[in-house]
């Protein structure tokens, strides 16, 4: 990440992009530090765990935001980061080889009476894309913060 860009959601996306690369090549990765978060103060932390914080704090300021709400941009970026990635470890096909997305998921089993909109989306969750799921809820996340946390001062050159 380049703090120093002006265009901080470019900047967060890219941050995204590789979080949610990283975390595929290590499955295990985010699981483990959703529920094992680290039990040490900040300032014991290793330096290494602080720096991209630092640097998502040093470019939101130079953006104009306030200390405050970049840390409330980091918090909501990491959020969904490790829920998307959570939700996309999950996506798991019952039955690879099948071509009827009802059968591939493993979805005809679940009750017709009990499950009508889950079952009538077996098209869609047949055809999750992470990298598009990923690219939507940025959308949604950068549109909101942009929003709702706009810069207070002028950006810093």
């Amino acid at each position: 990440m380049d703090p120093t860009d002006p265009d901080w959601v470019s900047q967060l996306r890219t941050v995204a992009r590789n979080y949610r690369r990283l975390a595929l090549d290590h499955p295990h990765a985010v699981p483990l530090l959703v529920t094992r978060p680290l039990a040490t103060p900040l300032a014991l932390r290793p330096p290494g765990t602080l720096r991209p914080l630092e640097a998502v704090l040093a470019l939101l300021g130079r953006a104009g935001f306030s200390g405050t709400n970049a840390l409330h941009i980091y918090r909501a970026l990491f959020g969904f980061l490790h829920g998307h990635v959570l939700n996309e470890l999950q996506e798991l096909v019952d039955n690879p080889e099948e071509t009827d997305d009802l059968l591939r998921l493993g979805l005809h089993r679940l009750s017709i009476r009990e499950f009508p909109l889950l079952r009538g989306l077996a098209s869609t969750l047949a055809s999750y894309d992470g990298a598009a799921e990923l690219e939507r809820g940025l959308d949604i996340l950068m549109a909101g913060l942009a929003t709702t946390l706009a810069p207070t001062l002028a950006p810093t050159p």
